[in-house]
């Protein structure tokens, strides 16, 4: 039986990271004490400390949260493909509809503090959900599944940076048709 959680800590830590996020546009993360956090999250020290033990802890229970939306998005998505490059092409929808709908999120992140946890999150994800739903006996290639896989995630996790950081330069359905369109049908 699943263990129900409290509404109460759910609200206190959806405060704490809203907070995080507002203080991280005006400074970088180095820079934030606690207190900024609180002052934000209009939450007091000690409750702060009842569930993290520093900003640290904070940002990777973020970090965690994202993960597990992104990792639940794509598990969600299990089907039949017709082929490798379909089944791609659906990761990269699912992918920047969840930047899409986390925005504010990611720029927080990125933008001030370019830090790198949010890359390795992606790519992290990404590697895991791709390696596990592809499968070996398929292939039409002797390259390695581990580097075919490793070199079109670097590429999209790349592309989907960009998107983050200047998200008025091109838009989502637009990157879209250029993955599609840069992504061969026989590639594995």
């Amino acid at each position: 039986m699943e263990k129900k959680i409290d509404k109460r800590i759910l609200k206190t830590k959806k405060s704490l990271y809203e907070g995080l996020l507002e203080v991280m546009k005006e400074k970088t993360f180095e820079d934030i004490k606690i207190s900024d956090i609180c002052d934000k999250a209009m939450t007091n020290r000690s409750t702060f400390y009842d569930h993290f033990a520093d900003k640290y802890e904070l940002l990777a229970s973020l970090i965690e949260d994202l993960k597990k939306e992104l990792s639940v998005a794509l598990e969600e998505n299990k089907k039949e493909y017709e082929s490798p490059k379909e089944y791609y092409m659906e990761v990269i929808i699912l992918l920047l509809s969840h930047i899409s709908s986390n925005i504010d999120i990611y720029n927080a992140i990125l933008k001030k503090n370019n830090n790198s946890i949010v890359i390795d999150m992606l790519y992290d994800t990404l590697i895991k959900n791709i390696s596990k739903e592809l499968d070996e006996t398929k292939r039409t290639t002797d390259i390695p599944l581990e580097i075919v896989t490793k070199f079109y995630v670097t590429a999209v996790t790349n592309i989907c940076l960009d998107y983050i950081r200047y998200p008025k330069k091109y838009k989502k359905d637009v990157l879209i048709n250029y993955l599609d369109i840069l992504i061969p049908n026989d590639f594995y």
